[in-house]
Order: C-alpha cells, then structure tokens, then sequence
C-alpha cells in the first residue's frame, strides 16, 4: 500500500527527508545550528537543492559544530567559495560565521539555543491542520526580528518559518499524511 504523504514529497530524496525528518521535534543545538545554516543556503533555492548539497555542507562546514565554524577566516571564505558541493554564494558563506558567532552568543545568554528557539511556540509545536500552509506567521515574525537584532543574516520571516517546519516548532503535515495521522495517535 502506497502511504500517503505531503504533496511536496515527491522525490526520493524529498520523502526520505520528509517521513524521517520534517515536522519532528528538534532540541539538540547542533541539529539547530545545521537547519539555521541550511535553511540561510537555501535562501532563493529549492529545499532539494539543498538536500542534495546536505553532505557536502557537513564537511564544508566542521559538521556544523558552530565553536569551529564561528572561527572560519576569510582563507576558509575563500575555500568555500571555491567548494562545487554547496551553494557559492560569498553572502551566504559569510553570513555561515555571523550566524555561528550569534549562535554562541545565544547560548552563552540562554544556557541553549534550544531554550531561546523554543521560546517562539511557547515550548510545544504548532501544529496545522489547514489546507494552506502559510509562508509566514506572527511566531515567525518575532523569531526572524529578534535573530536579525541579534546578528544574524538570512533570517527573514520565510527563511524563519520554513526553519520552524523543519525543527518540528511547526507541524505543517496535510491532515491525510500518514506522519500527522501518526503524531495525532502519539499526541
């Protein structure tokens, strides 16, 4: 039987991040620091561009551990912008080490990104059941306002949203895919 799942998910790629990882809650800083840095790549750019470029980003960028990255020179600048396997886009490769930098400054405030981030959803994550998912919500507004005070570049309201999807903040599985059919049993 053929499981039924979101619309977008329709490439190999796409459905093995989509039943494994999308909308699934996470609270572990460095998975945080990864999605914060893909979803800033992913600026303008397909998800499954992104997806397919995920590996080659992990080595690029010291498996997202944002202490080594926050430390990358402008030789590691330029190293990157010669890298074929992520996006060589010197805006976003720059704005790689102000994110780690604000990252840790972040953690260093709140003992975690996790309890900054969390924040934003009142710690438990919205889930929509809506026919429409929306590009932008309040949450997102306040998320994406409060990192671009606090340094951080590539974090529009989108950008901030669909990271929000992507940690599990916002649960936007269709109401007939079998991954919300399974929250809903686990809730």
């Amino acid at each position: 039987m053929q499981r039924k799942r979101c619309a977008w998910a329709s490439t190999p790629l796409g459905i093995a991040y989509h039943d494994k990882e999308w909308g699934v809650a996470i609270h572990d800083d460095r998975v945080l620091f990864e999605f914060l840095l893909l979803e800033g790549a992913q600026a303008g750019l397909s998800w499954e561009t992104i997806l397919r470029k995920r590996d080659a980003y992990r080595k690029a960028f010291a498996g997202f551990d944002p202490r080594k990255v926050a430390r990358f020179t402008s030789a590691d600048e330029r190293r990157l912008m010669k890298d074929e396997g992520i996006v060589r886009n010197r805006l976003k490769i720059r704005s790689a080490t102000k994110n780690a930098r604000a990252f840790l400054a972040v953690q260093k405030e709140f003992g975690s990104f996790d309890k900054y981030v969390w924040r934003f959803v009142d710690g438990k994550p919205i889930v929509n059941r809506g026919k429409k998912v929306p590009v932008t919500t309040v949450q997102s507004d306040a998320l994406s306002k409060d990192l671009a005070k606090r340094g951080f570049k590539f974090v529009g309201s989108t950008i901030c949203y669909a990271y929000m999807q992507a940690v599990g903040m916002v649960d936007d599985h269709a109401k007939d895919c079998f991954r919300a059919k399974a929250w809903a049993k686990a809730a």
